[in-house]
């Protein structure tokens, strides 16, 4: 029995039930004043002192652990000194060491102020009943808590802090595009789409409009990549690895998000560094004898002078086409590039007239909206089985997952389609657009002898370049043919139009698929004078589009 004349021996155990230092600074300090006040009034010797800033729902406490640690290696009985006994145990685990050590008579006491207990049936019967109504709140706040998760998510609101290009409004307790964030996150994917942006070269970019880390540095690269496949700003919310629609205004299009994750996709495996040459032709035609690679080299002669050449690599085994100098490729391209450029009047009026069909109201909207509706619902039934399937228990968690986010982006494509409908005539007006703007690049770059550009023009315009016995040949597609024709090109005679012709030749093309590279027809160059009337050639190709 205590007596009033022997002072009990208790440690003393305080805690905090968070682990973060700014929420509840002051609960351990109160605590510890308010339980030594208690322990002088009650004449009980505090031993030693346990504090400790974490979550009694779980076990794994390392504090509490020490504490009973320090108990069982006690030489006698001790008791425990604290606050209330949700303090010592939120979970049956810790309760149930507790008091088992009560049992074995390790410890002696537990001392609460506001609680009281005795080592009898009846006293560890209530003990029990306080750890037991202390897991039932922590129970029970949880699942509070994951309802009202569950009902935001239902409501498609924000969960947590507003990712970068967003912020928090407490009014309508979900997130809005930040008016300047959102537009640096919008111009990092346009440019990030376009390819020629590495991801450091992104976060230096990023870093120019002061996005950077909490130093001043630049992003890390796992950063940008993090911020460039965050679904987030197509409007998506994550919750335990599940993407939810949200209500909140998206950042980005389907279409811009898809193009930076194809991008992203295409240099995930290692790629070998690229050292920039000095030959101007490398890379943009293959041997016409046996498909192999063109490569370059110098050759100086005993005067000093240097000369480029362009040869076949070899790697298939013989071959017999011999060296190219650089200046006949040159001056073959340079005539090619002369038999498909147009005066500046006739790329005009192609251009007024593309604007004009660009003007014309789209008959067809109405069946391309049925169309994309009636996809939207189909798509919204698949989710809506996919679900039921997942609850029924008859697919795994992985596999719902990942349908269920496929089903997602292609319904936010869907309806982005939906919204931009009204512009479906641009699917054959643009490419229409970038032939006239090819033709007007190609009447600017015969004026010049910039061998890098000529080579991406024809890159851009023809298909398949192949060298052989020192002859340049490119596949090109029917509106590049026609532009070559004689009725095209140089060949205009002083009653015929470039304009009208072309106008005849696109009514016998399918509008849908306009194309300015097919691989149709093989235009050859024979290396002649330029303007010459012999100076190309056609050659039928083995197949036709």
């Amino acid at each position: 029995m205590e007596t009033t004349q022997t002072k009990i021996k208790c440690v003393l155990y305080a805690r905090k039930s968070t682990e973060e230092d700014d929420q509840q600074i002051m609960s351990i300090e109160a605590q510890l004043f308010e339980l030594r006040e208690y322990a002088s009034r009650e004449r009980i010797e505090i031993v030693k002192i346990f504090t400790e800033a974490k979550s009694a729902k779980k076990p794994g406490r390392d504090q509490f652990a020490k504490m009973i640690a320090y108990i069982e290696a006690s030489s006698e009985p001790l008791g425990i000194l604290a606050w209330h006994p949700d303090r010592l145990a939120r979970n049956s685990v810790d309760g149930g060491k507790i008091i088992y050590l009560i049992d074995i008579n390790r410890i002696a006491s537990l001392r609460f102020p506001q609680f009281w207990f005795e080592p009898t049936p009846q006293g560890k019967f209530m003990l029990q009943v306080a750890f037991g109504q202390s897991k039932y709140y922590s129970d029970n706040l949880i699942e509070n808590i994951n309802r009202g998760i569950r009902q935001k998510l239902r409501r498609g609101e924000w969960l947590t802090l507003a990712p970068f290009g967003y912020v928090n409004n407490y009014k309508t307790k979900n997130i809005e595009p930040d008016k300047v964030k959102s537009r640096i996150i919008k111009r990092a994917f346009e440019e990030y789409a376009t390819g020629t942006y590495t991801l450091k070269s992104l976060a230096d970019f990023l870093a120019d409009h002061g996005v950077v880390q909490k130093k001043g540095t630049p992003l890390a690269k796992v950063s940008v990549v993090k911020m460039l496949t965050n679904r987030a700003y197509l409007g998506f919310i994550k919750h335990r690895g599940e993407w939810h629609n949200g209500n909140f205004e998206p950042i980005l299009s389907p279409t811009l998000f898809e193009a930076v994750q194809k991008v992203l996709t295409s240099r995930k495996k290692p790629r070998k560094s690229k050292i920039a040459l000095p030959f101007a032709f490398t890379g943009f035609a293959k041997c016409g004898e046996c498909g192999c690679a063109i490569t370059a080299q110098y050759a100086t002669n005993r005067f000093g002078t240097r000369y480029t050449y362009y040869r076949c690599t070899k790697k298939n085994g013989k071959c017999a086409q011999p060296y190219t100098q650089e200046k006949i490729l040159a001056a073959q391209l340079q005539t090619l590039l002369q038999t498909v450029s147009l005066p500046f009047s006739e790329i005009e009026k192609m251009d007024k007239q593309i604007t004009a069909w660009e003007q014309e109201s789209i008959s067809e909207k109405g069946n391309v909206a049925q169309n994309i509706k009636s996809k939207l619902s189909e798509t919204k039934e698949k989710m809506d089985k996919l679900v039921s399937i997942y609850l029924d228990g008859d697919i795994e968690r992985e596999i719902y997952l990942q349908r269920k986010d496929t089903l997602l982006r292609q319904k936010a494509k869907l309806e982005e389609s939906f919204k931009d409908f009204g512009q479906q005539r641009k699917n054959w007006i643009e490419p229409l657009r970038s032939f006239v703007l090819s033709l007007k690049e190609a009447a600017d770059l015969e004026k010049t002898s910039n061998f890098v550009e000529w080579k991406k023009f024809f890159q851009k315009i023809g298909s398949n370049p192949e060298i052989k016995d020192k002859t340049v040949s490119i596949r090109w597609g029917d509106l590049w043919d026609f532009t070559a024709s004689a009725v095209g090109g140089k060949g205009f005679g002083e009653n015929t139009s470039a304009f009208f012709a072309l106008q005849k030749t696109l009514h016998s093309v399918d509008s849908q698929k306009v194309t300015t590279g097919a691989q149709e027809r093989t235009r050859t160059s024979t290396g002649l004078l330029p303007h010459a009337p012999e100076a190309c050639a056609y050659t039928n190709s083995a197949t036709w589009a």
